[in-house]
Order: C-alpha cells, then sequence, then structure tokens
C-alpha cells in the first residue's frame, strides 16, 4: 500500500523549496503528496520578495478536508510564518499523534528573507515541538531554538540535539551543512542515542530547498513504517544525491535547486 503525506508549508513559485519541493521529494520516496498551504511567496533562486500570507482558518480548513476523507500516514510541516498559524496548524493536528510529524523550523530563506516573524518562535517551541516526531533544524535554527551559539563542531551538534529534545520533540535531526569542512553530518539526537550520517559536501550553489527536501523524504520513509534512524539514512542519502546531481538542471542564476527527480531522469537516458 502506498503511504499518504501532508505537507503543511508555503508555495515556492520556482519549484526549488517549499510544497514544490516536498511534492517532488515526496514522491521520489515512494508516497503519495497532499498539501495544505500556509503561504504563498514570490521567490526565486536570487531571493525572496514578497509573502503573502493564507488566513488561518482557511490553513485549518485544508488540513480538515485531507483528514476527513483520506488516510495520513505522516506529516511534515514546514513554512508556518507566525504564531497564529503557528497555533492554527497545532490545533488542527491535535487528535493525530499517532501520525509520525517531522518538523522543519523554516526561519530564514536561503537568500537571507525572514519566513519567520519573531513573536512566532515561543509559539513554535511551545504548541509544534512537543508534538514533533522528528525535528530537523539546520544549525543557526537550533541556536535560535535555543537562544544559545551556533554549533561549531560535532559535540555541539549532539549536545544541542539533546537540549531541544528536552524541549518536547521525540528526536532531533541535527542538520550539519554549515559547519566548517569537506564534510557534511547530520546526527539524529533522541533521549537515549546519538546516531550519525556522513556525507561528503558537494561544490555546487545549486542548494535551495535542501531543508524542505530532507524533511519531506524524511516524512514519507517514517510513512512507510521505518524506525526514525532508518528513515533518516534513507532521507540523507535522498538528498545527497540529489545535491551531487543538482548541476544537471539550468534553473535561475542564484541558489539554483536540488535535482529533486535526478534517478528517474537517469533510467530514461
Amino acid at each position: 500500500m502506498i503511504p499518504n503525506v501532508l505537507s503543511i508549508a508555503g508555495s515556492d513559485p520556482s519549484g526549488g523549496a517549499g510544497i514544490q519541493a516536498d511534492i517532488k521529494a515526496i514522491s521520489a520516496n515512494g508516497a503519495f503528496a497532499m498539501n495544505a498551504i500556509t503561504a504563498l511567496t514570490a521567490q526565486n533562486t536570487q531571493g525572496v520578495s514578497g509573502i503573502h500570507l493564507i488566513p488561518p482558518a482557511f490553513v485549518q480548513a485544508q488540513i480538515k478536508a485531507i483528514f476527513d476523507d483520506i488516510r495520513v500516514d505522516a506529516v511534515k510541516i514546514g513554512m508556518i510564518a507566525n504564531a497564529v498559524i503557528a497555533a492554527a496548524v497545532a490545533d488542527a493536528l491535535q487528535g493525530h499523534g499517532d501520525i509520525p510529524i517531522v518538523l522543519d523550523p523554516v526561519m530564514i530563506a536561503k537568500g537571507g528573507a525572514a519566513l519567520l516573524e519573531p513573536e512566532a518562535v515561543d509559539t513554535l517551541r511551545c504548541a509544534l515541538l512537543p508534538i514533533a516526531t522528528v525535528l530537523t533544524p539546520n544549525l543557526p535554527e537550533a541556536a535560535h531554538l535555543l537562544g544559545t551559539d551556533i554549533a561549531k563542531t560535532r559535540d555541539d551538534m549532539a549536545k544541542q540535539g539533546a537540549a531541544l529534545c528536552a524541549l518536547g520533540p521525540k528526536a532531533t535531526l541535527m542538520k550539519g551543512g554549515h559547519l566548517e569542512g569537506s564534510e557534511s553530518p547530520d546526527c539524529l539526537v533522541t533521549a537515549e542515542t546519538v546516531t550519525w550520517f556522513d556525507a561528503q559536501r558537494t561544490a555546487t550553489q545549486n542548494t535551495h530547498g535542501t531543508g524542505c527536501t530532507l524533511s519531506s523524504a524524511l516524512a514519507a520513509q517514517l510513512a512507510k513504517g521505518h524506525p526514525p534512524a532508518k528513515a533518516a539514512s534513507a532521507a540523507k542519502s535522498y538528498v545527497a544525491q540529489a545535491i551531487a546531481a543538482a548541476d544537471a538542471l539550468s534553473v535561475g542564476t542564484g541558489h539554483g535547486p536540488t535535482h529533486h527527480l535526478a534517478s528517474f531522469y537517469s533510467q530514461r537516458t
């Protein structure tokens, strides 16, 4: 049976991040993708030039419509934009605690634009972290959530992952792409374990939407019934392949997207 994954996130018309990336990543990882849109953005590979928020009640209506009719095997939460939408999403997911929830705390776009209003951080901590199965912050996001300095070492990453788990999520996947060096390690932290996933860094500027892509791939793998460590390993491998193939695309003049469907394209050549 093909699992169904609901992504709750913002839209990226350039196709590299947000809902568009989520649909491609979920599909590439063997699940059926559904979505509830929290915000419309005007953006391209150069950056974000505008954001139009969806009314919170309508965000809830989208989520309710899915749950009223369709079996949901996992949920991915991405851009929530402000405190009111964050609270609306948390409220809409009450009563669905048996479903894996991947929370990607989207705060800043690749080009530097803020995607989460400052007052929404407390709501994110209090309303969404406690219902998350896996939280997937990059290092600046993890530091912001904890009110501390950005991790500089693997030891820092593991400690901050444990501190984030203490705020509610069952596990935290710390993304190490901001570390210096030739490697890009991630670590999955739970109350009992720390599991590392290593990969060589690919020299490319085409990494737009990697956080959205990883969290969506992870949600699809969890929807298949895989435990968090196995799901994270598969998602990490998928993203590494998508980044490695990114330069085969010709999309924009800034931070281009990863190649979400690279394996499918190679099968046709």
